[in-house]
Protein backbone atom coordinates (compact mmCIF):
# COMPACT_ATOMS: atom_id res chain seq x y z
CA UNK A 1 0.00 0.00 0.00
CA UNK A 2 1.54 3.31 -1.11
CA UNK A 3 1.32 6.29 1.20
CA UNK A 4 1.05 9.68 -0.49
CA UNK A 5 0.82 13.14 1.04
CA UNK A 6 -1.51 15.73 -0.49
CA UNK A 7 -1.15 19.28 0.79
CA UNK A 8 -4.04 21.67 0.17
CA UNK A 9 -6.27 18.65 0.70
CA UNK A 10 -9.32 20.74 1.67
CA UNK A 11 -9.08 22.94 -1.43
CA UNK A 12 -10.38 22.58 -4.97
CA UNK A 13 -7.62 20.64 -6.74
CA UNK A 14 -6.24 19.02 -3.60
CA UNK A 15 -9.59 17.51 -2.57
CA UNK A 16 -10.16 16.15 -6.08
CA UNK A 17 -6.75 14.46 -5.93
CA UNK A 18 -7.47 13.05 -2.47
CA UNK A 19 -10.79 11.59 -3.56
CA UNK A 20 -9.29 10.19 -6.75
CA UNK A 21 -6.59 8.29 -4.89
CA UNK A 22 -8.94 7.24 -2.12
CA UNK A 23 -11.04 5.53 -4.80
CA UNK A 24 -7.97 3.92 -6.40
CA UNK A 25 -6.56 0.63 -5.26
CA UNK A 26 -3.28 0.58 -3.38
CA UNK A 27 -3.14 4.12 -1.91
CA UNK A 28 -3.36 5.56 1.59
CA UNK A 29 -3.72 9.35 1.47
CA UNK A 30 -2.32 11.64 4.14
CA UNK A 31 -4.25 14.93 3.96
CA UNK A 32 -2.59 18.20 4.94
CA UNK A 33 -4.37 21.57 5.21
CA UNK A 34 -6.01 24.03 7.57
CA UNK A 35 -9.08 21.97 8.40
CA UNK A 36 -10.77 24.72 10.41
CA UNK A 37 -12.02 26.64 7.37
CA UNK A 38 -15.77 26.11 7.53
CA UNK A 39 -16.40 27.09 3.89
CA UNK A 40 -14.33 24.07 2.74
CA UNK A 41 -15.95 21.42 4.95
CA UNK A 42 -17.92 19.73 2.16
CA UNK A 43 -14.71 19.09 0.24
CA UNK A 44 -13.57 16.52 2.77
CA UNK A 45 -16.08 15.77 5.55
CA UNK A 46 -18.19 13.30 3.56
CA UNK A 47 -15.25 11.07 2.66
CA UNK A 48 -13.26 8.41 4.55
CA UNK A 49 -9.89 9.48 5.87
CA UNK A 50 -6.64 7.59 6.46
CA UNK A 51 -4.76 10.39 8.22
CA UNK A 52 -5.41 14.13 8.41
CA UNK A 53 -2.75 16.59 9.63
CA UNK A 54 -3.04 20.32 10.26
CA UNK A 55 -0.69 22.33 8.05
CA UNK A 56 0.99 23.98 11.07
CA UNK A 57 1.91 20.54 12.44
CA UNK A 58 2.89 18.90 9.17
CA UNK A 59 6.61 19.72 8.95
CA UNK A 60 7.26 18.37 12.44
CA UNK A 61 5.29 15.22 11.60
CA UNK A 62 7.02 14.85 8.22
CA UNK A 63 10.52 15.20 9.69
CA UNK A 64 9.78 12.17 11.91
CA UNK A 65 7.65 10.04 9.55
CA UNK A 66 9.19 10.75 6.15
CA UNK A 67 10.69 7.26 5.78
CA UNK A 68 7.25 5.77 5.17
CA UNK A 69 6.07 8.19 2.46
CA UNK A 70 6.08 7.19 -1.24
CA UNK A 71 5.20 10.56 -2.84
CA UNK A 72 4.27 14.13 -1.95
CA UNK A 73 1.75 16.13 -3.99
CA UNK A 74 2.27 19.68 -2.75
CA UNK A 75 -0.85 21.47 -4.01
CA UNK A 76 -1.46 23.74 -1.04
CA UNK A 77 -0.72 27.45 -1.42
CA UNK A 78 -2.10 30.91 -0.89
CA UNK A 79 -3.82 31.13 -4.29
CA UNK A 80 -5.61 34.47 -4.08
CA UNK A 81 -4.22 36.52 -6.97
CA UNK A 82 -5.25 39.74 -5.21
CA UNK A 83 -3.29 38.97 -2.04
CA UNK A 84 -0.92 41.83 -1.22
CA UNK A 85 0.54 40.56 2.08
CA UNK A 86 4.05 39.49 1.08
CA UNK A 87 4.68 37.86 4.46
CA UNK A 88 1.79 35.42 3.94
CA UNK A 89 2.84 34.67 0.36
CA UNK A 90 6.49 34.14 1.30
CA UNK A 91 5.62 31.93 4.27
CA UNK A 92 3.11 29.70 2.48
CA UNK A 93 4.22 29.73 -1.16
CA UNK A 94 8.00 29.95 -0.78
CA UNK A 95 9.38 28.98 2.65
CA UNK A 96 6.89 26.17 3.35
CA UNK A 97 7.56 24.74 -0.13
CA UNK A 98 11.33 24.96 0.41
CA UNK A 99 11.05 22.97 3.64
CA UNK A 100 8.93 20.31 1.94
CA UNK A 101 11.52 20.11 -0.86
CA UNK A 102 14.34 19.68 1.65
CA UNK A 103 12.54 16.89 3.50
CA UNK A 104 11.64 15.11 0.25
CA UNK A 105 15.33 15.32 -0.67
CA UNK A 106 16.40 13.98 2.74
CA UNK A 107 13.99 11.03 2.63
CA UNK A 108 14.34 10.44 -1.15
CA UNK A 109 10.63 11.02 -1.82
CA UNK A 110 9.30 12.06 -5.26
CA UNK A 111 7.73 15.53 -5.19
CA UNK A 112 5.14 17.08 -7.48
CA UNK A 113 4.23 20.66 -6.65
CA UNK A 114 1.82 23.28 -7.97
CA UNK A 115 3.26 26.28 -9.75
CA UNK A 116 1.07 28.60 -11.83
CA UNK A 117 0.65 30.16 -15.26
CA UNK A 118 0.53 33.45 -13.33
CA UNK A 119 4.34 33.26 -13.48
CA UNK A 120 4.13 34.18 -17.20
CA UNK A 121 2.85 37.69 -16.51
CA UNK A 122 1.32 39.26 -19.61
CA UNK A 123 2.91 36.66 -21.87
CA UNK A 124 5.44 38.92 -23.59
CA UNK A 125 7.93 36.02 -23.61
CA UNK A 126 5.34 33.44 -24.66
CA UNK A 127 4.15 30.42 -22.72
CA UNK A 128 7.01 27.96 -23.11
CA UNK A 129 8.19 25.98 -20.08
CA UNK A 130 11.75 25.86 -21.45
CA UNK A 131 13.94 26.33 -18.37
CA UNK A 132 16.26 28.74 -20.20
CA UNK A 133 13.40 31.23 -20.60
CA UNK A 134 12.05 31.23 -17.06
CA UNK A 135 14.43 33.84 -15.62
CA UNK A 136 13.01 36.41 -18.07
CA UNK A 137 9.43 36.15 -16.82
CA UNK A 138 7.77 39.10 -15.06
CA UNK A 139 4.65 38.08 -13.10
CA UNK A 140 1.97 40.76 -12.74
CA UNK A 141 1.02 40.21 -9.09
CA UNK A 142 2.60 39.13 -5.77
CA UNK A 143 1.01 35.66 -6.01
CA UNK A 144 2.66 35.07 -9.38
CA UNK A 145 5.97 36.38 -8.02
CA UNK A 146 5.83 33.95 -5.09
CA UNK A 147 5.29 30.97 -7.39
CA UNK A 148 8.01 32.17 -9.75
CA UNK A 149 10.44 32.63 -6.85
CA UNK A 150 10.03 29.02 -5.82
CA UNK A 151 10.35 27.75 -9.42
CA UNK A 152 13.67 29.54 -9.81
CA UNK A 153 14.82 28.30 -6.40
CA UNK A 154 13.97 24.70 -7.35
CA UNK A 155 15.91 24.98 -10.61
CA UNK A 156 18.95 26.27 -8.72
CA UNK A 157 19.12 23.27 -6.37
CA UNK A 158 21.87 20.67 -6.58
CA UNK A 159 20.27 18.54 -3.84
CA UNK A 160 16.91 17.37 -5.15
CA UNK A 161 14.25 14.74 -4.57
CA UNK A 162 14.78 11.58 -6.70
CA UNK A 163 12.06 12.88 -9.01
CA UNK A 164 10.40 16.29 -8.95
CA UNK A 165 7.97 18.18 -11.17
CA UNK A 166 6.65 21.72 -10.88
CA UNK A 167 3.34 22.13 -12.69
CA UNK A 168 2.33 25.52 -14.09
CA UNK A 169 -1.45 25.22 -13.82
CA UNK A 170 -3.35 27.29 -16.37
CA UNK A 171 -7.10 28.02 -15.92
CA UNK A 172 -8.36 24.97 -14.04
CA UNK A 173 -12.10 24.37 -13.64
CA UNK A 174 -14.14 21.53 -12.22
CA UNK A 175 -15.97 20.14 -9.16
CA UNK A 176 -15.12 21.08 -5.56
CA UNK A 177 -14.55 24.79 -6.24
CA UNK A 178 -17.82 25.84 -4.60
CA UNK A 179 -15.98 27.55 -1.73
CA UNK A 180 -13.78 29.80 -3.88
CA UNK A 181 -16.15 32.75 -4.30
CA UNK A 182 -14.86 35.34 -6.77
CA UNK A 183 -11.69 33.25 -7.29
CA UNK A 184 -13.71 30.35 -8.74
CA UNK A 185 -13.35 29.50 -12.43
CA UNK A 186 -15.04 31.40 -15.22
CA UNK A 187 -17.07 28.26 -15.98
CA UNK A 188 -18.42 28.24 -12.41
CA UNK A 189 -19.44 31.91 -12.63
CA UNK A 190 -20.89 31.51 -16.12
CA UNK A 191 -23.08 28.63 -14.94
CA UNK A 192 -24.51 30.60 -12.03
CA UNK A 193 -25.02 33.80 -14.02
CA UNK A 194 -26.78 31.98 -16.85
CA UNK A 195 -28.91 29.88 -14.51
CA UNK A 196 -29.97 32.95 -12.51
CA UNK A 197 -30.58 35.44 -15.34
CA UNK A 198 -30.79 33.46 -18.59
CA UNK A 199 -27.97 35.59 -19.95
CA UNK A 200 -24.20 36.02 -19.81
CA UNK A 201 -22.20 39.25 -19.76
CA UNK A 202 -18.64 39.21 -21.07
CA UNK A 203 -15.98 41.89 -21.10
CA UNK A 204 -15.84 43.97 -24.24
CA UNK A 205 -12.51 43.91 -26.07
CA UNK A 206 -10.47 47.11 -25.92
CA UNK A 207 -8.13 46.04 -28.70
CA UNK A 208 -8.96 46.60 -32.35
CA UNK A 209 -7.44 43.27 -33.42
CA UNK A 210 -9.65 41.16 -31.10
CA UNK A 211 -13.45 40.93 -31.26
CA UNK A 212 -15.63 41.30 -28.18
CA UNK A 213 -15.66 38.04 -26.26
CA UNK A 214 -12.70 36.60 -28.14
CA UNK A 215 -10.19 37.24 -25.41
CA UNK A 216 -8.82 33.71 -24.94
CA UNK A 217 -7.51 31.49 -22.16
CA UNK A 218 -6.17 27.97 -21.85
CA UNK A 219 -8.84 26.19 -19.80
CA UNK A 220 -8.07 22.73 -18.39
CA UNK A 221 -10.56 20.40 -16.73
CA UNK A 222 -9.42 19.18 -13.31
CA UNK A 223 -9.89 15.55 -14.39
CA UNK A 224 -7.14 16.03 -16.99
CA UNK A 225 -4.89 17.57 -14.36
CA UNK A 226 -5.35 14.48 -12.17
CA UNK A 227 -4.44 12.18 -15.06
CA UNK A 228 -1.22 14.09 -15.72
CA UNK A 229 -0.22 13.94 -12.04
CA UNK A 230 -0.94 10.21 -11.98
CA UNK A 231 1.29 9.80 -15.05
CA UNK A 232 4.13 11.78 -13.46
CA UNK A 233 3.91 9.73 -10.28
CA UNK A 234 5.07 6.73 -12.29
CA UNK A 235 8.47 8.41 -12.52
CA UNK A 236 9.02 7.86 -16.25
CA UNK A 237 9.40 11.56 -17.13
CA UNK A 238 12.37 13.82 -16.51
CA UNK A 239 12.43 16.05 -13.45
CA UNK A 240 11.41 19.50 -14.67
CA UNK A 241 8.96 22.35 -14.59
CA UNK A 242 6.03 21.55 -16.87
CA UNK A 243 3.12 23.53 -18.24
CA UNK A 244 -0.24 22.01 -17.42
CA UNK A 245 -2.97 23.36 -19.64
CA UNK A 246 -4.96 21.88 -22.51
CA UNK A 247 -2.65 23.37 -25.13
CA UNK A 248 -5.63 25.21 -26.64
CA UNK A 249 -6.62 28.87 -26.32
CA UNK A 250 -10.40 29.17 -26.16
CA UNK A 251 -12.40 32.43 -26.36
CA UNK A 252 -14.71 33.38 -23.51
CA UNK A 253 -17.51 33.52 -26.08
CA UNK A 254 -17.00 29.80 -26.78
CA UNK A 255 -16.98 29.05 -23.05
CA UNK A 256 -20.26 30.92 -22.58
CA UNK A 257 -21.84 29.19 -25.55
CA UNK A 258 -20.79 25.76 -24.24
CA UNK A 259 -22.32 26.58 -20.85
CA UNK A 260 -25.65 27.61 -22.42
CA UNK A 261 -25.60 24.35 -24.42
CA UNK A 262 -24.87 22.25 -21.32
CA UNK A 263 -27.88 23.86 -19.64
CA UNK A 264 -30.02 23.42 -22.77
CA UNK A 265 -30.76 27.14 -22.75
CA UNK A 266 -30.82 29.62 -25.66
CA UNK A 267 -27.64 31.66 -26.11
CA UNK A 268 -27.98 35.22 -24.79
CA UNK A 269 -24.62 37.02 -24.55
CA UNK A 270 -24.01 40.75 -24.04
CA UNK A 271 -20.88 42.82 -23.39
CA UNK A 272 -19.73 45.30 -20.76
CA UNK A 273 -16.58 47.41 -20.59
CA UNK A 274 -13.57 45.89 -18.86
CA UNK A 275 -13.18 47.84 -15.59
CA UNK A 276 -10.53 50.51 -15.92
CA UNK A 277 -8.64 49.39 -12.81
CA UNK A 278 -7.78 46.03 -14.43
CA UNK A 279 -7.80 47.05 -18.08
CA UNK A 280 -4.08 47.83 -18.20
CA UNK A 281 -3.02 44.35 -17.01
CA UNK A 282 -5.83 42.39 -18.63
CA UNK A 283 -4.62 39.29 -20.48
CA UNK A 284 -6.06 38.79 -23.95
CA UNK A 285 -4.45 35.41 -24.59
CA UNK A 286 -2.89 32.49 -22.76
CA UNK A 287 -2.00 29.09 -24.21
CA UNK A 288 0.24 26.45 -22.67
CA UNK A 289 3.02 25.03 -24.81
CA UNK A 290 2.55 21.36 -23.95
CA UNK A 291 5.39 19.96 -26.07
CA UNK A 292 7.70 19.15 -23.12
CA UNK A 293 5.11 16.97 -21.37
CA UNK A 294 4.27 15.24 -24.66
CA UNK A 295 7.96 14.62 -25.39
CA UNK A 296 8.24 13.05 -21.93
CA UNK A 297 5.67 10.42 -22.80
CA UNK A 298 2.24 11.81 -21.92
CA UNK A 299 -0.03 10.83 -24.81
CA UNK A 300 -3.57 11.04 -23.39
CA UNK A 301 -5.98 13.48 -25.10
CA UNK A 302 -7.35 16.42 -23.12
CA UNK A 303 -11.04 17.19 -22.73
CA UNK A 304 -12.33 19.64 -25.30
CA UNK A 305 -13.79 22.76 -23.71
CA UNK A 306 -17.32 21.69 -24.69
CA UNK A 307 -16.93 18.15 -23.32
CA UNK A 308 -15.35 19.36 -20.09
CA UNK A 309 -18.04 21.97 -19.46
CA UNK A 310 -20.82 19.50 -20.27
CA UNK A 311 -19.41 16.97 -17.79
CA UNK A 312 -18.90 19.63 -15.11
CA UNK A 313 -22.35 21.21 -15.50
CA UNK A 314 -24.45 18.07 -15.89
CA UNK A 315 -22.67 15.80 -13.39
CA UNK A 316 -21.74 18.31 -10.69
CA UNK A 317 -22.97 21.91 -10.85
CA UNK A 318 -26.67 21.35 -11.52
CA UNK A 319 -27.07 19.28 -8.33
CA UNK A 320 -24.13 20.79 -6.37
CA UNK A 321 -22.33 17.45 -6.30
CA UNK A 322 -18.71 16.90 -5.29
CA UNK A 323 -15.97 14.90 -6.96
Amino acid sequence: MKKIVVTGAAGFIGSCLVHHFQKSQGFQVIEVDDFHQVHKFRNYTDYPVFLRIERTQFLDWFSINGEGIDAVLHIGARTNTTEQDLTILNDLNVHFSQQIWSLCTKFKIPLIYASSAATYGNGEFGYSDDHSLLSKLQPLNPYGHSKHTFDLWALSRTNCPPFWAGLKFFNVYGPNEYHKGRMASVVFHAFHQIQATGSMRLFRSHREDIEDGYQSRDFIYVKDLIKVIEFLMKGQANSAIYNLGSGMANPFYRLATATFDALSMPINISFIDTPEDIRGNYQYYTCADMSKLRENGYSEPFYSLEDGIHDYVTRYLIETKYY
